[in-house]
């Protein structure tokens, strides 16, 4: 019986083992690899994010949902390829959002202001795009960041690390 119990102990321990180095090989590589650099350039200067990319179809279709919060030099970066119509909305998201749909030169198309969290409204830009960058709700007025403004990242041709 008592030996039993310590195959037991022995057993619960490889496992614990094998969990925590899981933990540390994996977790700081993905963690590592989920924020990279954006940058906007608007009239007044160049505002600095880091952004999650949101680049297959169930990365886009989770999003920013139950986020209870939101840095205010933080967002998502979602890709569509190619270029096309986009409509987003705010299901499931707690938090309000701010949505620049952006062109595959990099420019700002459209902007949806401080979109309703919870809300089902669709939002579309008039033109296709090849992507949307969600940042906290109201943040591109106070920055000053307009249609037409450049936004600078790896996926949009432009790497801001440059």
């Amino acid at each position: 019986m008592k030996e039993i119990s310590h195959l037991i102990l022995i057993r619960k321990a490889v496992i614990c083992f094998f969990c925590l180095l899981t933990l540390i090989l994996f977790l700081p590589a993905a963690a590592a690899q989920q924020f990279e650099p954006l940058e906007i350039e608007s009239a007044a200067a160049t505002h600095r994010f880091q952004v999650e990319l949101a680049l297959d179809d169930e990365s886009r279709r989770r999003g920013l949902m139950e986020r209870p919060s939101l840095a205010p030099d933080a967002g998502m970066l979602f890709i569509f390829e190619p270029q096309r119509r986009v409509a987003m909305w705010m299901k499931n998201t707690w938090i309000p959002l701010d949505m620049l749909f952006i062109d595959a030169a990099g420019v700002i198309r459209y902007i949806a202001h401080k979109r309703e969290p919870h809300s089902l409204d669709i939002t579309a830009a008039p033109e296709p795009v090849l992507a949307v960058l969600e940042i906290p709700g109201g943040r591109a007025e106070e920055l000053g960041i307009e249609v037409g403004d450049r936004v600078k990242h790896r996926l949009l041709g432009a790497d801001p690390q440059q």
